[in-house]
């Protein structure tokens, strides 16, 4: 059975195009075509002239729903009320983060993510793990006293308990060892520098080399100075693959659009979001349009991805294209997915319907089709 969704104004790649159709079989995309050329005997479902874009893909996010993933008890619960809130919101891809904590509760969140994972819708992607090995002079709501260095023998112990869920970490490189940099590189888990204190000199001697990414440019990082002029000037010369919260909050956006004339197609979005929790050692409290800690450091966000491209697009003045390139195409790139990320013919049919108000509509799924 073909179905072809069509009258809508089709987002891939940087372009929006009108008077196409796309057709669906199965979980995949198998043609995109005139709409007066749909065929006989299809499934027709009429967008009625709203946006159908890729489904955005959020490469870091604490929590979706009530629960904190990786709060005083991280659990599959947790990722389940993610998968289903995220997929209403159109983010069809996903990386549940876990942020510096004891052992055992980054044990626990493994766990958590092994017993889930034959359960999972799909939008739940692999596990991120953003420290403990951060800097602790950029802790930001991170707890000091539970960061630490990286050994080999603890990262050996978690990514072989994670039997290939971990897909991504930030870390500080600067205060990590050779073999553990390395070691980490060869299992194929992205590297993303975090919560740094690196030098202009240490950046342009590790980005692009053992650390392909950065992570939320501008937070917990040295600013620029023009005496000195700290680890952002090496980001912006080096181009790796940076995220970014589009929030206003934690960025100015006049700070958004100077990141992105410096880094083009490497910039992208993540949402940087959590959830209200009383337990652990990550007590976020909402306070009115942000989230902080109970001493009011500023911790995640409340931004969906949508918002995030919505943002960019009101205040930041990229065109909306490219902020669902931001949103979709580069986090797939970075993460190595060529299935996901555009409207293609042969890539899966996940996407996101949403209207010139920036609401989401429906959302299609493994090629399933869901109205809101």
């Amino acid at each position: 059975m073909i179905t072809a969704i069509y009258n809508l104004q089709l987002i891939s790649d940087g372009v929006i195009t009108t008077g196409k159709a796309v057709l669906i079989k199965g979980d995949k995309i198998i043609d995109i075509i005139a709409d007066t050329d749909i065929p006989a005997g299809a499934t027709r479902i009429d967008l009625n002239g709203n946006y159908l874009a890729p489904g955005l893909i959020d490469l870091q996010i604490y929590g979706a729903g009530s629960p904190l993933f990786f709060g005083g008890d991280p659990s599959s619960n947790a990722l389940a009320q993610m998968e289903q809130v995220l997929l209403a919101q159109g983010c069809t891809g996903f990386f549940a983060t876990i942020a510096t904590n004891t052992d055992d509760i980054v044990e626990q969140g493994i766990d958590a993510a092994l017993q889930y994972w034959d359960k999972r819708i799909g939008n739940f992607l692999g596990l991120h793990l953003e420290g403990p090995y951060l800097n602790s002079k950029r802790c930001g709501a991170h707890p000091p006293a539970l960061i630490k260095k990286a050994t080999l023998g603890q990262v050996k112990s978690w990514v072989e308990k994670a039997n290939g869920l971990i897909k991504m970490i930030t870390l500080a490189p600067e205060l990590q060892d050779t073999e553990v940099l390395a070691y980490l590189n060869g299992q194929g888990i992205v590297l993303s520098s975090g919560h740094s204190n690196a030098t202009y000199a240490e950046g342009k001697s590790f980005l692009n080399k053992q650390i392909q990414a950065v992570t939320h440019l501008y937070n917990a990082m040295p600013p620029m100075h023009h005496r000195d002029p700290g680890y952002i000037p090496a980001i912006f010369e080096e181009r790796p693959y940076t995220s970014i919260v589009a929030d206003g909050i934690h960025v100015d956006f006049a700070m958004i659009r100077l990141a992105k004339r410096e880094l083009g197609d490497k910039l992208f979005l993540i949402t940087d979001a959590v959830t209200e929790s009383s337990t652990g050692a990550y007590k976020h409290q909402l306070k009115g349009d942000r989230y902080a800690m109970p001493d009011g450091t500023l911790s995640g966000s409340c931004l969906t991805m949508l918002q995030a491209v919505q943002n960019c697009v009101e205040h930041v003045g990229i065109s909306l294209a490219e902020a669902i390139n931001m949103a979709a195409l580069y986090p797939a790139q970075l993460i190595g997915d060529a299935g996901i990320g555009k409207i293609e013919k042969g890539l899966d049919a996940n996407m996101v319907i949403f209207d010139d108000k920036f609401e989401v509509t429906g959302v299609i799924f493994n090629g399933i089709t869901k109205t809101t």
